[in-house]
């Protein structure tokens, strides 16, 4: 065996991942770049949730929560603060492997930090039943450190580092109180200038109990001979974002509201990180709850007045910042309008950087084929012992919603092996729907499923079956915003459908890739545990065999 040759195979195969993620893609569904010098928000209709962006020279860096999914930790690159593309992810494999191959709903990595210091990069981020990790690299786009745990604790979330001008460093984070019994404070510890170890037990800095709970998310910055504190509380779903300066690094702080959502409809506008541009414009990048659709990503200008930051436009004179809907670009260096990348033709030996995986993948999940075959292998593995339903099955491959309105639809030929292995398309969440192939004593059926309340261990719901004459199929499900006045095809909208999340999702399949029949039941997607709703694929069984059956994916597009 030629290990040289396996070596220079490793490294193509992550050149090849890095490559794709720099070839100039433009959604159908969603582009934020207006193309006159303006820009729409969210500039990233997805779950990107607690962004953090970091500028280096003309280059913008983001990454964001990933909980669960791996791999974790995306790393996005812009040049202009409104048009992104993915170029990697700093998490390969999320510790402790023995807890993160398995299936781990809600935990894992929750919102991090990313900053530059003295030529490399750093990204701490906490896992809330763990502890506090960081990781590091030079080049933003990998390899990336393995994760250092800097602190094992529970419960303390949302770390931000700081190097201070005169080179001493500090971790500053908030707490969980759903794993410490703690939380709406904020804590400041010493650090060792390495960034590796805290040196002290920490202080609370900062008590938002009485007008600010659940203060959390916390990020500092040093400006004008200020230290300001960049904070969210309020909650997700409700919350605003606080500025908090002083001279001294230790406080006392004092504190001003700078983000709300006052007469706009853009609901808990905060937590995210503060940018400026090499010509000194402020920027301010921050989520949105969106329920199915997740956590997406909006961008906001910020005004300086009497050194404290306003987010936003103050459209009703109170002071405080509402978010823009529409706005003037930042004047930065010129990008061509692109989007991350969501279709994926399979065509190289490397899986594109929008799929992620329900827990650590493991080297039987799927093996790309695309150079010779042109196809991406998901192979039929036995569910998890116990299991009910797919809600634990950790190689189920996904991807974020892309947009309010937009259609997704694959072909596939399958191949069992064995009988009860099924492939399916998935629309994933607290509940999930399918539609699939499943091979049975009577040949192969088509079926469209759904399930309720998956974590609860309930069983799916069978709402339409066919069998098959054919094992090439293509699958599409298309998916529709429900606004507040309701949604654009109101017959999707009944009584039993009345706790539905704000995303309506039908089923259709075909034989020949031009004529599509709906089927089964309109599925209402819901957000998962701390993150939106995905789209993807699944291959399982039930029982053991001598060899697994698979599903080759010719090609994976998301259209209008």
């Amino acid at each position: 065996m030629n290990c040289v040759k396996i070596a220079a195979a490793s490294i193509l195969f992550f050149q090849s991942a890095i490559g794709q993620a720099q070839t100039i893609y433009q959604s159908k569904v969603w582009v934020a770049d207006n193309g006159d010098g303006t820009y729409k928000n969210p500039i990233l209709h997805a779950d990107y949730s607690d962004p953090d962006v970091v500028r280096v020279g003309n280059d913008y860096y983001m990454t964001a929560s990933s909980f669960n999914r791996i791999p974790g930790l995306p790393i996005l690159h812009s040049r202009d603060l409104v048009n992104w593309r993915l170029i990697g992810y700093a998490l390969k494999e999320q510790p402790p492997t023995e807890r993160f191959d398995k299936v781990q709903p809600g935990g894992g990595v929750w919102a991090p930090s990313i900053r530059y210091h003295q030529g490399e990069f750093y990204i701490y981020y906490p896992d809330p039943d763990e502890g506090i990790y960081m990781v590091k690299a030079k080049d933003p786009a990998g390899p990336w450190s393995k994760p250092h745990m800097v602190k094992k604790v529970k419960g303390w979330i949302d770390p931000c580092p700081f190097w201070d001008d005169d080179g001493n460093a500090y971790l500053l984070n908030g707490v969980a109180a759903s794993r410490s019994g703690i939380k709406s404070v904020l804590i400041l510890n010493c650090m060792s200038k390495d960034g590796k170890n805290l040196l002290d037990d920490g202080a609370i800095i900062f008590d938002g109990h009485d007008a600010h709970p659940t203060v959390e998310g916390p990020k500092m910055y040093k400006k004008n001979g200020y230290y300001y504190i960049l904070a969210p509380a309020g909650g997700v779903g409700q919350g605003w974002q606080l500025a908090l300066r002083s001279k001294h690094i230790n406080g006392p702080y004092e504190l001003k509201k700078v983000l709300e959502q006052g007469t706009t409809n853009i609901n808990g506008p905060h937590q995210g990180g503060l940018v400026e541009t090499p010509n000194g414009e402020s920027w301010f990048i921050h989520f949105q709850d969106k329920d199915a659709y997740g956590r997406v990503v909006h961008l906001n200008p910020v005004f300086w007045k009497n050194n404290w930051p306003l987010m936003g436009v103050d459209k009703d004179g109170n002071g405080v910042g509402e978010p823009v809907t529409t706005f003037k670009k930042p004047t930065v260096t010129k990008q061509l309008i692109q989007t991350p990348v969501e279709s994926d033709e399979f065509d190289t030996n490397s899986l594109g950087l929008q799929w992620q995986w329900n827990a650590n993948r493991q080297p039987n999940f799927a093996m790309p084929a695309g150079v010779n075959y042109g196809f991406l292998r998901l192979f039929n593995l036995p569910l998890p012992q116990g299991a009910n339903n797919l809600w634990l099955v950790p190689n189920v491959i996904a991807q974020k919603f892309p947009a309010p309105n937009f259609t997704a639809t694959t072909k596939l030929t399958f191949t069992p092996r064995a009988l009860q292995e099924e492939v399916g398309l998935i629309i994933t969440g607290l509940d999930y729907a399918t539609i699939s192939i499943r091979n049975t004593e009577n040949g192969l059926v088509l079926q469209q499923t759904s399930c309720t309340d998956a974590e609860k261990g309930t069983a799916p719901v069978v709402h339409a079956t066919q069998t098959l004459s054919t094992n090439t199929i293509y699958f599409r499900v298309k998916v529709a915003q429900i606004l507040p006045q309701g949604i654009i095809d109101s017959s999707l909208i009944k009584g039993e459908n009345s706790n539905w999340g704000n995303a309506a999702c039908t089923f259709s399949y075909s034989t020949d890739g031009i004529h599509f029949t709906t089927f089964g039941k309109a599925f209402g997607a819901k957000k998962g545990k701390w993150i939106g709703a995905t789209v993807g694929l699944y291959a399982t069984r039930k029982g053991n065999t001598y060899e697994n059956g698979y599903a080759d994916i010719d090609w994976f597009r998301i259209t209008e």
